[in-house]
């Protein structure tokens, strides 16, 4: 019998975060899949046949990547995945879930072949935002519990299965009763933010300021990831100024970067140090004149995550944090900023940060005071 949380889940994505509906092509993906999550790729692939949807599996197996990574000539890297271009040109949801054995798998992988395959699929990157952000594509990310997660996070599989299931309300009777409540919540911020101009965020490793005039908050509250629980825009490009040291290693393709430190000018970074894998650093912001810019400026709001576990799909939801993304933004919240990386980085706000918009306290020490 299934663990009745990932049947709450199946539902959860398939009804709730992609609204699946008759006649839609939905695509399944599981990177890398482990036989422990087939439960949940079946009870997805269930549900979707349940909403009269057709339902279609791709799934990486172990250590196919790191093999194309490691063993593919240049002109190989270059060539566009077809499979993504094909879900990014012409399915109507795309459902993914992370179910890795082994996050460090790629962490010996080159800098320049994860820029050889950033701009490869660039096209199909700006394909895929281009029809999400016109409702045309309905997508998700989650993940299934497994024995390297658990690892990253600093908890046996048992406690992280039940941090998981917690942090997606997947534990309770009525899971989208939760987050139709954060959708409330969240969209009376949105709203008020609307209009403003003026953002300055200042705490223990954080002084900066930018630009939101013209962009747009978007509430994410369990459509696009589960779990979910944040608001953010791309804030004008050449605005940002200022300074800033993450609270968090910050990690990219499984490559772990801590220390971190950027100074913006004139919404450039103009400087960049990390006490770890610094080089690995420099290098992605080498990747096209997009990676040096911020596409992102976003707020946890999930109280049901509290811990860092080295997992940005948890991490960034943690309330109480911000995060910053280099590179690409989303044309959603009126981003202009385009790269071939997205990478989120995290502040914690918790013990004392603030964030005044238009020259008003919106939030102190994590909490909201509007």
């Amino acid at each position: 019998m299934n663990d009745p949380r990932i049947e709450n889940l199946a539902r959860l994505l398939v009804r709730y975060s992609t609204q699946v509906k008759e006649n839609d092509k939905v695509m399944i993906r599981g990177f890398p899949l482990e036989p422990l999550a087939t439960p949940l790729i079946a009870e997805v692939y269930r549900e979707v046949l349940k909403a009269g949807g057709h339902p279609y599996i791709a799934v990486d197996l172990e250590n196919i990547r790191y093999i194309f990574l490691t063993e593919a000539s240049e002109h190989q890297l270059q060539q566009p995945d077809l499979v993504s271009k094909m879900v990014a040109e012409q399915f109507d949801v795309d459902i993914r879930i992370g179910c890795d054995s082994n996050t460090r798998s790629l962490t010996s992988v080159k800098p320049e072949t994860w820029r050889m395959l950033a701009r490869a699929n660039a096209d199909t990157g700006d394909t895929w935002s281009r029809r999400s952000a016109s409702g045309e594509l309905r997508w998700v990310v989650s993940r299934f519990p497994t024995q390297a997660y658990a690892q990253d996070a600093g908890m046996s599989l048992i406690e992280f299965s039940d941090f998981f299931y917690h942090s997606a309300f997947a534990d309770s009777e009525d899971p989208i009763a939760h987050w139709e409540k954060m959708q409330a919540n969240q969209e009376r911020l949105v709203k008020w933010l609307d209009g403003k101009q003026h953002v300055k965020i200042s705490g223990k490793n954080i002084d900066l300021e930018l630009s939101i005039t013209g962009r747009k908050f978007i509430s994410c509250h369990g459509r696009g990831n589960i779990p979910d629980g944040e608001i953010f825009t791309g804030p004008v490009e050449d605005s940002v100024n200022g300074k800033v040291r993450f609270s968090f290693p910050c990690i990219w393709s499984g490559v772990e970067v801590s220390g971190v430190e950027l100074v913006f000018e004139k919404g450039k970074v103009v400087q960049a140090r990390a006490e770890k894998n610094e080089e690995f650093l420099l290098a992605a912001l080498k990747t096209d004149d997009g990676s040096q810019y911020l596409g992102e400026f976003g707020i946890g709001t999930n109280d049901q995550i509290k811990r860092f576990t080295r997992n940005m799909l948890f991490d960034e939801k943690i309330g109480g944090t911000i995060h910053l993304a280099l590179g690409n933004g989303y044309s959603v919240s009126g981003s202009e900023n385009k790269s071939a990386i997205h990478w989120d980085m995290l502040c914690d706000m918790r013990a004392g940060g603030q964030i005044l918009v238009d020259g008003e306290l919106f939030y102190d020490s994590g909490v909201f005071m509007i």
